[in-house]
């Protein structure tokens, strides 16, 4: 289920229709109320969200599905007109997932959904990938990707799913340098976006880890690398 949320009808019932041509399953909102009245966690795959929106902003609405237990690792896809790098980099500091600017084409909608899709993990795929735990371990930091939990010094990071996985991919070549388009490219599923998404991801990555950042390292020039060993560069 692809959640919408725009206060604009007919870009709102644009993306529906467009989302629904290609067998997804989608259902709209013109506000956060109606959204949050209607979401179930369980059934949710993505949520395509707007800044502006009558009452609660779109900012605020992230925020608040990435404070909460059910909705942390949710993907989310800000769709807005705000389109500078400001209000982007925003949006990406808040915990969006990607961020698309109005005026958008239909095909460039659906190759993002796909691609953030495409490394979703729905309630079911988590409890199958359970099954056989992957523990993932650089200095205080362990990965457990079965239960999809990220922990320092045994406490629980709240990671949300971008940063997860980035950290999951920096973890599994642990010593090699990444470059930013190649993570683009792994982690994002396309490379046709600034390389800045990656480097504020890393930032609150960093952030989050707190006694563990310093093993997110920075090669300048060139990318990052997980390495117990270095101090981390900012």
């Amino acid at each position: 289920m692809i959640y919408v949320v725009e206060d604009d009808s007919g870009i709102r019932e644009l993306m529906v229709y467009t989302l629904d041509s290609v067998g997804f399953d989608a259902v709209s909102f013109g506000c956060g109320a109606d959204f949050f009245a209607a979401l179930e966690p369980e059934r949710a795959e993505l949520v395509l969200l707007d800044l502006m929106l009558p009452g609660e902003d779109g900012l605020s609405i992230l925020q608040k599905l990435r404070a909460s237990p059910g909705t942390d690792g949710l993907p989310v896809i800000v769709v807005s007109a705000m389109g500078a790098e400001t209000d982007k980099v925003a949006g990406l500091d808040s915990g969006a997932d990607d961020y698309i600017a109005k005026p958008f084409g239909v095909r460039e909608l659906l190759a993002r959904v796909r691609a953030v899709l495409r490394r979703g993990r729905t309630p079911a795929a988590a409890a199958e990938a359970g099954r056989e735990e992957d523990i993932l371990s650089c200095g205080p930091v362990t990965l457990f990707s079965g239960r999809h939990v990220v922990t320092v010094n045994g406490i629980e990071a709240a990671l949300t799913l971008k940063e997860y996985e980035l950290l999951q991919y920096l973890m599994r070549h642990r010593g090699y340098v990444i470059s930013r388009d190649k993570l683009l490219g792994a982690v994002w599923g396309y490379s046709d976006v600034e390389t800045r998404t990656v480097d504020v991801h890393v930032r609150t990555l960093r952030q989050k880890l707190g006694e563990g950042c310093e093993i997110v390292n920075t090669v300048r020039g060139v990318g990052y690398k997980v390495d117990s060993d270095a101090q981390a560069s900012f």
